[in-house]
């Protein structure tokens, strides 16, 4: 059957929980009365991202919430259940024995549909990466998320497809940081400030090669490759001191974009997805021409993980 989705973009506060809940509330009660199955929300939507790379272990484990017991999974299933609307969300997660993940979770009318913890955390050295994938089921649609950095690893979104992901769900806080990819960098936060007077500037800034257009380089091609439908949901305006562009997108398995944010607002836009398209897009018969046995081992060789986010460790320096 048919499923519609609504991919959102908000400006969140750090730290501020209660504040970003309620902007969900907001959009999730919108997208609701427009006839919308599910919402989905950026990386840590409920407690802002970019801040805790200032926050020691301690700091970090009191914005953390156990998971589904917190109080904010909590609050998603009342808003869920209330507007009749699937939600998905993030926000830091701590266990029983203090360690610490960045968590993402579905939640509907009957509390925790799924949790995923994200395999390359880096904004703060106290993460602990997680160490499985996530496959779930809504409204008889497979699903999966990957969040931010886990989708630059193409063998993450081939192996969520092949555990049955139809759906993928790709939370992210990106875009506007420099890199040694040609054309990248922050934006300036002035021009944020500005964009009612000037709004020109700041979208020539959030399209060019610093934004959507470095995004056009992949996020399509994952969708494209596996068949699959692709949930992109970015934050919109300033993560603690960093500018963001939005860009919540949602592109079909063609790797068409079929909804997009434009707004500077707090928004959504929403899609229907079909399930013929899974089946019709050349991702499906990729898949099922695969030749395993050819590179089985080479996949599987013994591998050291190095991963360095070029901003961040400039920062430090």
């Amino acid at each position: 059957m048919n499923i519609k989705i609504s991919t959102a973009q908000f400006e969140n506060r750090s730290g501020d929980k209660e504040y970003n809940l309620s902007v969900i509330e907001k959009l999730a009660q919108k997208a609701s009365n427009e006839g919308s199955d599910v919402i989905v929300f950026h990386e840590c939507s409920i407690t802002g991202y970019t801040f805790a790379r200032k926050l020691s272990r301690d700091q970090l484990l009191d914005i953390a919430e156990f998971i589904p017991t917190g109080e904010s999974t909590k609050r998603l299933q009342q808003i869920a259940e209330q507007y009749k609307i699937v939600i998905l969300a993030g926000l830091f997660e701590k266990d029983e024995n203090n360690n610490l993940f960045k968590a993402y979770v579905c939640v509907d009318h009957t509390g925790l549909k799924a949790k995923y913890r994200k395999l390359h955390p880096f904004i703060n050295p106290y993460l602990s990466p997680g160490n499985e994938y996530c496959v779930f089921e809504i409204l008889g649609w497979k699903c999966g998320i990957l969040i931010c950095y886990d989708n630059n690893i193409i063998e993450n979104v081939r192996a969520t497809k092949l555990l049955g992901a139809d759906i993928i769900f790709m939370p992210h806080v990106t875009m506007c940081t420099p890199s040694t990819r040609p054309g990248a960098g922050f934006v300036d936060p002035q021009l944020w400030k500005n964009r009612v007077d000037d709004p020109t500037s700041l979208r020539l800034e959030f399209k060019g090669m610093k934004g959507r257009d470095w995004l056009m380089k992949w996020l399509p091609a994952r969708a494209y490759d596996n068949g699959a439908y692709i949930v992109f949901s970015n934050p919109i305006g300033m993560d603690d001191d960093q500018l963001k562009n939005g860009c919540s997108m949602i592109i079909d398995p063609f790797g068409d974009i079929i909804a997009e944010c434009h707004s500077f607002e707090d928004s959504f836009e929403s899609a229907v997805l079909t399930p013929e398209k899974l089946s019709q897009a050349g991702g499906y018969r990729y898949l099922k021409a695969r030749r395993p046995e050819l590179y089985r081992d080479i996949l599987g060789q013994e591998h050291s993980s190095v991963q360095k986010v070029i901003w961040l460790n400039e920062e430090k320096d």
